[in-house]
């Protein structure tokens, strides 16, 4: 009975999927038409002795494709780029009798028409966008050739082989390691999907190894820096992996569109066994919270050694992490946080908030959610699958939020088509116009079943949208990249565009704001830092020449970053009477021991304010989270900053709190500085300061950074950087 595939691949194709860049198959070293005549030695025809790649580090190859970063010891180039090989051989090599090729194979099924076998024939001028090697030196028995890539080829780890062709077949080197040539994508070629012309944004949303993540809330916005790392030992094959355990098919992996998409959903680990776990309720067991990586590196070498998901990520991780493999594999990406982000279950672009009649939010009915910061991607390529001017940046995000076309993934969506309300432009763009766009209702449910909307608030979500700045760590609002601003007549026509596009919209909202109360009411929190007591105060003004009675709830929340509320910690109803046209303040103490033994990782707290004035029923709400100041880790140096010189790292932390921290871990990262490390204390004492002193080696000069984080079973959140300027060492 004849072995054939036909059962494997279903009869429908000959070849098996060819969709995992690690695995391989050698190519024969001989390829021989029938046999080779009696006297005839192949040994006489042209003979490779060995093969030169240029790829050290300082290398012509590795410095002009800008891969000179990567701690990889291989040729890193990209695509559409000329780079330099030089073949030995036997004897002189003499072009009018002597035949051979450069052959690049990536996957264990190699096809000339899928792109993942290329025979590279040997021409007298390069082409632009065209595979070509060109001979730029002949000398003796070496032959240098200047080899260019086509601007549009498969991504990834190739195998090298020459071929040299004889009367009798082709001879062929042995597979050798050595010669593993990795392609990337290329921002710095024209003709390349993701090219970028602007020098200062490809050092920063390349080459740039360390970014700021922006969280908080939007009156009092936090920072932190993450360690990116896509240059580090392991990295640039861990990567690579990610889109093999996606199996996904070597032939798409020259799309960066395909390429993002397949990343969007590989980074969670939710369907697809991706990179990491996501978990937002407070219980981090058998892993490592979320607060507490300070960098990319640990989890995709922890995910490329165990070949099992990481736990534990949240929006900014996976946002660190997906960066980092965007970056790697050279698209051009940046994080952005969008504060007041919707989370839009039923993608109606509304935020239906219910409240009872006595004023409360009611937690049965409210099932959309605001999250009071959310962190995605931007990725930087050509849209041709769109009409023009729809490239550019997109937005991509890796946290597991909804279903997109049965997976968790998320974009890519254009920027541009979600700012003019293009939202049936591919792919998922009427999730992230929600995310940025939606309204606020406030709609009271009344005990007879009837719903009446109190009020709508239609510039709550999406107040700011933000990126680090190039070239620094500040702050830079992109706000504008993704909206026009409220009330402008272009902002309206966006959102008519989305709902004509088919973005629901449920309850007709226009002109259903009640007509103006006679008191206004406001509240503000005071500047609160973790363990203190601190106050809230609340003020109405009494606009008329009435007097009023009014009856108020404060109500103190803590809440996941997501906008989940978790448990009231505080409540207090109050009444105040309004002499005509008066001001009156009326202040709230909240202490540290009710909200200290409840807190979460994100230190939130959401506080709730409604009003009922007796006299006229007027419903006044308004609703604010506050993000309480934590304490800092602090890092200090001793020793020469310089490049294979050792330095002492002091990393120190004391306990602020009245009680004892127990199993603190405390994380210490600096790409180019040190390798990512941590180190636990089983407790902190209230008061008691610990010390961790390491000895690091830097082995990149330049501008690099140290960064801590501090994680214990009560607090956590806690981060501290050190900016270091690390000398080249002194050439001898």
């Amino acid at each position: 009975m004849s072995d054939t595939p036909g059962t494997t691949f279903g009869g429908r194709r000959a070849v098996p999927p060819n969709n995992s860049n690690a695995a391989e198959d050698d190519l024969p070293t001989q390829e021989l038409q029938g046999l080779v005549p009696r006297g005839v030695n192949l040994q006489d025809y042209l003979n490779v002795v060995s093969v030169h790649l240029f790829k050290q580090r300082w290398d012509s190859n590795k410095i002009d494709h800008h891969t000179d970063k990567y701690d990889n010891n291989k040729l890193i180039v990209r695509r559409g780029q000329p780079f330099y090989i030089q073949i030995d051989f036997d004897r002189p090599y003499d072009p009018r009798r002597d035949l051979f090729r450069v052959e690049y194979v990536i996957g264990r099924y190699p096809q000339e028409n899928k792109g993942t076998y290329i025979p590279v024939p040997v021409v007298s001028e390069l082409q632009s966008g065209k595979w070509g090697a060109k001979v730029i030196m002949n000398e003796d028995r070496s032959v240098r050739l200047s080899i260019q890539s086509s601007p549009e080829c498969i991504v990834g780890k190739f195998r090298m082989y020459v071929a040299v062709w004889t009367p009798y077949g082709i001879l062929r080197t042995r597979r050798d390691p050595e010669t593993d040539t990795y392609i990337l994508f290329n921002p710095w070629c024209e003709e390349d999907a993701v090219y970028l012309d602007d020098e200062k944004e490809r050092e920063e949303y390349i080459l740039n190894d360390i970014g700021v993540i922006f969280y908080g809330d939007v009156k009092d916005i936090k920072s932190r820096s993450w360690s990116y790392g896509q240059f580090e030992d392991g990295i640039l094959d861990a990567c690579l992996y990610v889109m093999d355990r996606a199996q996904m098919d070597l032939s798409g992996r020259g799309n960066p569109i395909k390429v993002s998409r397949v990343g969007s959903a590989m980074v969670n680990a939710k369907d697809d066994e991706g990179v990491l776990v996501g978990s937002w309720d407070n219980i981090y067991a058998y892993g490592i919270p979320p607060s507490a990586w300070t960098g990319s590196v640990d989890i995709l070498l922890e995910y490329r050694s165990s070949e099992k998901p990481v736990r534990y990520g949240q929006c900014w991780v996976f946002a660190g992490v997906f960066n980092t493999f965007l970056r790697c594999l050279g698209i051009p990406a940046r994080i952005v946080t969008n504060y007041f982000s919707a989370h839009d279950n039923d993608a109606n672009l509304q935020m239906d908030i219910f409240l009872e009649e006595d004023g409360n939010v009611s937690s049965k009915l409210t099932k959309d959610s605001v999250w009071n910061y959310h962190c995605w991607n931007e990725a930087w390529m050509t849209r041709p699958d769109l009409p023009v001017g729809f490239g550019g940046w997109q937005a991509v995000d890796s946290t597991p939020q909804e279903n997109s076309d049965g997976m968790y993934r998320c974009g890519p969506a254009s920027v541009q088509a979600v700012k003019h309300g293009h939202v049936c432009f591919q792919f998922d763009a009427p999730f992230v116009f929600a995310e940025v766009n939606s309204d606020l209702i406030y709609i009271t449910a009344k005990k007879d079943g009837t719903h009446v909307v109190e009020s709508v608030d239609t510039t709550h979500i999406g107040k700011l949208i933000v990126t680090k700045q190039i070239g620094g760590d500040g702050m830079e609002d992109i706000t504008d990249t993704y909206k026009f601003q409220e009330g402008q007549e272009e902002e309206r026509l966006a959102l008519e565009t989305a709902l004509m596009y088919g973005a629901k919209k449920a309850v007709n909202t226009e002109g259903v704001v009640k007509s103006r109360s006679d008191v206004d009411m406001n509240f503000e929190v005071e500047n609160a830092v973790l363990g203190k007591d601190f106050k809230v105060t609340i003020t109405f003004q009494n606009n008329s020449s009435n007097r009023y009675t009014i009856s108020a709830y404060l109500s103190g929340n803590i809440t996941f970053y997501t906008g989940v509320s978790k448990t009231e910690f505080k409540n207090e109803a109050f009444e105040v009477t309004l002499e005509p046209l008066s001001f009156k303040k009326n202040e709230v103490l909240v202490r540290a021991g009710e909200y200290m033994s409840q807190l979460l990782e994100q230190a939130f707290l959401h506080f709730f304010v409604t009003a009922r004035v007796n006299e006229s029923r007027d419903v006044l709400a308004k609703q604010k989270s506050i993000v309480l100041t934590i304490p800092k880790v602090i890092i200090k140096v001793r020793g020469t900053a310089m490049v294979g010189s050792d330095m002492i790292v002091t990393v120190e932390f004391t306990n602020p709190l009245k009680e004892t921290l127990q199993n603190v871990w405390i994380h210490l990262d600096g790409p180019g500085v040190t390798r990512p490390k941590r180190k636990m204390f089983n407790e902190i004492r209230p008061n008691a300061t610990v010390q961790w002193e390491e000895v690091c080696r830097p082995w990149v000069s330049g501008p690099r950074k140290l960064i801590a984080s501090m994680s214990s079973d009560s607090l956590r959140h806690v981060y501290g950087e050190l900016d270091l300027q690390i000398q080249r060492r002194p050439s001898m």
